[in-house]
């Protein structure tokens, strides 16, 4: 058998352990393996963040507690962050602003941020874990993993790196940009972060292509246009 084929072109769904597809590639000759994830996503304002981390080979007992960073507290999210970026052979991390998602959409963004965050690692890697779905036009070969940020270290580590550092980046932004509360809700859809959309507008950090950012605009200008004020608006 090509080891160039192994896994399986399909979605691999469980494994046995968090190390037990890195070991497998780096068996076969196929280290390093990187691992690449994104946060935010599914927000309405901030950028899109995007990481990638090749661990090296062996346990290690210090990220023990090492999983999908969504499964995690804030506090254990930066407990991990400097231990992971300490261990990693190369990481990197990439961010995609709000206009950029406006211009090509969130998924064609995603795609592109992953491809830059592998392009970006010092060290190219021989094979590329990926969380969730396929992302062509990487340097090497690559694999989907549907719940990856639990089923491999190297996805977990770079769950951990994109979604601490979009945190912290959220939380600047509350104080640049105070009332819409970034701070807390990052940028998702929450009905506080609805309700400061409706009374102070879309901010230049918020995806103007997203449905309701897009509506809070509008009933914002019709507001306007009748001669309302913004408490009006809030209702």
């Amino acid at each position: 058998m090509n080891v160039r084929s192994w896994p399986p072109r399909t979605a691999i769904r469980r494994s046995q352990g968090l190390r037990t597809l890195e070991s497998a590639l780096q068996r076969s000759g196929l280290g390093p393996v990187a691992g690449v994830d994104e946060a935010g996503r599914g927000a309405c304002a901030g950028p899109l963040v995007v990481a990638a981390c090749v661990l090296p080979p062996g346990p290690h007992p210090h990220l023990s507690g090492l999983t999908d960073s969504k499964k995690l507290s804030a506090a254990q999210r930066e407990r991990l962050f400097p231990l992971v970026q300490r261990t990693a052979l190369v990481c990197s991390v990439i961010m995609i602003p709000a206009k950029e998602i406006d211009q090509l959409g969130v998924h064609v963004m995603n795609i592109e941020g992953m491809r830059r965050a592998v392009t970006a690692l010092a060290v190219p890697p021989e094979y590329v874990l990926l969380d969730g779905f396929r992302v062509p036009g990487l340097p090497a070969p690559s694999l989907p993993v549907i719940g990856g940020d639990a089923q491999a270290a190297c996805i977990a580590a770079a769950s951990v790196l994109a979604k601490v550092t979009r945190d912290r980046i959220m939380v600047e932004m509350d104080e640049e940009l105070p009332g819409y509360g970034f701070a807390v809700h990052k940028g998702y859809a929450t009905a506080a972060h609805s309700e400061a959309l409706m009374r102070l507008g879309p901010s230049v950090q918020h995806r103007m292509s997203y449905a309701n950012v897009s509506a809070a605009r509008a009933a914002r200008a019709r507001l306007t246009a009748a001669g309302g004020t913004a408490s009006d608006c809030a209702g």
